[in-house]
């Protein structure tokens, strides 16, 4: 799965024979051109529905990869937006795309693991896209206790997560056939790469946020479409710090 600009096929499968990080640090130059950036219509669904529960001073985009939540936080924050990763690739590239426009709010880029956050509890808002498939479910409460951590009280944590595909339907066998090759290949190869498209439901999720300490509602990305049933393909996950 690629563009006519993006990783070619052997790139693709050198990223998956690395680890999480050192496949990044190779995939970064073309990531942007790939099919696994954010689309520009999620960030911008996520922009609008996060921005009547600001106002924000602060924002930190988690696993900011090549920046693109970044972005939406600059159209949201007053002073300063902060993008944490653990590729030095991807940050790089970052940098290079996100000039910091006159007027706008100051950027910043750090290199740390999202399980262990180098920061005090300044940020009034934390986003983030397309991340969640590298942590396994065990490292969910960790993950969330830090992003918690670096959040101002009443600080919120925002991250879209689109409906489950229909089971039996193409798109529901694609998933479980992606998982299940990449189990195969961690359990006979090393360095492990950690991505998995199903071990990341809204229920198990939610009550993982609340046991960590926040208070969660959920908002319909109306934006992006209802499903056949009527029930949104995607919903925006707003964790409050209590």
């Amino acid at each position: 799965m690629s563009t006519a600009h993006g990783p070619t096929f052997r790139e693709l499968a050198e990223q998956a024979l690395s680890s999480t990080m050192r496949g990044y640090d190779l995939l970064a130059p073309k990531f942007d051109r790939s099919p696994y950036r954010t689309p520009d219509r999620v960030l911008e669904a996520v922009g609008r529905a996060v921005r009547p529960l600001g106002p924000f001073d602060r924002g930190l985009d988690v696993c900011c990869g090549t920046g693109a939540g970044v972005g939406v936080l600059r159209g949201l924050c007053r002073e300063r937006v902060t993008g944490v990763d653990f590729s030095a690739g991807m940050l790089a590239v970052a940098r290079s795309a996100h000039t910091p426009a006159a007027g706008g709010p100051a950027v910043d880029w750090v290199r740390a693991d999202a399980r262990a956050l180098p920061f005090a509890p300044v940020f009034d808002l934390a986003l983030s896209f397309g991340a969640f498939g590298h942590f396994l479910p065990a490292e969910r409460p960790d993950l969330f206790a830090q992003v918690r951590a670096a959040l101002r009280p009443g600080g919120r944590f925002a991250f879209p997560v689109g409906a489950p595909p229909a089971v039996g339907s193409l798109a529901y066998w694609s998933l479980f056939g992606f998982d299940a090759a990449m189990r195969v290949r961690n359990a006979l190869w090393r360095p492990r790469f950690i991505m998995y498209y199903r071990t990341f439901p809204l229920a198990g999720v939610t009550d993982d946020l609340e046991r960590t300490g926040f208070a969660v509602r959920l908002l319909p990305l109306e934006e992006l479409g209802r499903r056949p049933d009527g029930s949104p393909r995607a919903r925006l996950v707003v964790a409050t710090r209590q």
